[in-house]
């Protein structure tokens, strides 16, 4: 007995650095089921890997970044970037959206887990972080890559985000070659800074797009800012160099519209894509149907890499730490 007795009173004094943190979420296929009907949606318990800095204030709240993988879910880039958060002081949240639901990739379907279901993710992994640990809640941000560089973008639209929670917002939103080929009908944005970044050549998710739209919603009012790199394809901070997916789809013609309900709309009679099958119909549409164009490229370019790595820091810094 007064073993467990000193360990439990241990790990009061001496808090564990790194835990895997469960909470409660759920499986909306789509931001209209969030928006229009989040209370009846099937229920999902999530995890995510929560690591405290090395160095802290036991008596002071610290700030916290939520990570989003992309649809090939955590790879070792994305955790160079966690860890260098870590060595700022700052700690991470590794969300698990992916092996929470028994899912291995989406590369090619991207319904088996969908941005709706990551966004609700990262809202809840935010209260229950704020609400168990000694973070700072106007000091959390949101970074992701790919798909979860639309989760991190996407999060910070307010029809969405105050019908998931009023009272919480990230602090800042830094996005990796995110989809932006869905522009929603009303730009109504958070105040936070909000900045993408993005790959000159990438032809998975295409640059052109993300500075179309990060010019609308700058028009509307959003802190928002783009940096596009030369000569770069999709993941363009990876170690090795470019490859091609050649279960991908290539989305460099693809745009939609997105209404204030949460429901994107078929470029055909604006049919609402709120199912799996109407979402494959629509995509398949804007892509050419059976002559579309699978393959796109992605991997890494070595200048765009230490200039991404260089401005993450800079970026979760200036919005993060003290000054």
């Amino acid at each position: 007995m007064k073993i467990y007795i000193t360990i439990a009173f241990l790990s009061i004094l001496i808090p564990i650095k790194k835990d895997t943190i469960f909470f409660a979420s759920a499986n909306p296929f789509s931001f209209k089921d969030i928006i229009t009907d989040l209370d009846n949606q099937d229920k999902q318990e999530v995890f995510g890997i929560l690591t405290l800095p090395d160095q802290f204030d036991l008596d002071k709240k610290i700030p916290l970044i939520i990570g989003v993988a992309g649809s090939k879910d955590w790879s070792d880039h994305h955790l160079e970037y966690i860890d260098m958060y870590q060595n700022m002081g700052i700690a991470t949240f590794e969300l698990h959206s992916f092996k929470s639901r028994d899912v291995v990739s989406t590369v090619g379907s991207q319904v088996g887990v969908t941005t709706a279901m990551m966004i609700l993710d990262s809202y809840r992994a935010f209260e229950t972080l704020t609400k168990q640990f000694n973070i700072d809640k106007d000091r959390v941000a949101i970074t992701g890559w790919s798909l979860g560089g639309g989760v991190t973008l996407f999060s910070a639209w307010l029809p969405l985000k105050n019908a998931i929670n009023k009272d919480l917002k990230f602090a800042a939103h830094l996005s990796y070659y995110p989809p932006c080929i869905v522009e929603p009908n009303t730009l109504d944005f958070s105040d936070s800074p909000i900045h993408l970044l993005v790959g000159e050549l990438d032809d998975w998710v295409p640059a052109e797009a993300c500075v179309e739209l990060a010019s609308k919603m700058k028009r509307d009012g959003a802190n928002v800012g783009v940096t596009v790199y030369d000569e770069s394809h999709h993941s363009f901070d990876r170690l090795h160099p470019p490859r091609v997916a050649e279960n991908g789809y290539k989305l460099e013609d693809c745009r939609l519209k997105m209404n204030d309900k949460g429901a994107v709309l078929m470029n055909l009679l604006n049919i609402p894509m709120t199912t799996p099958l109407l979402q494959k119909i629509g995509l398949a549409l804007c892509t050419g149907g059976v002559f579309a164009e699978r393959g796109p490229t992605f991997g890494g370019n070595s200048d765009a890499r230490d200039k991404s790595f260089a401005f993450s820091k800079l970026f979760m810094s200036k919005h993060l730490l003290p000054r």
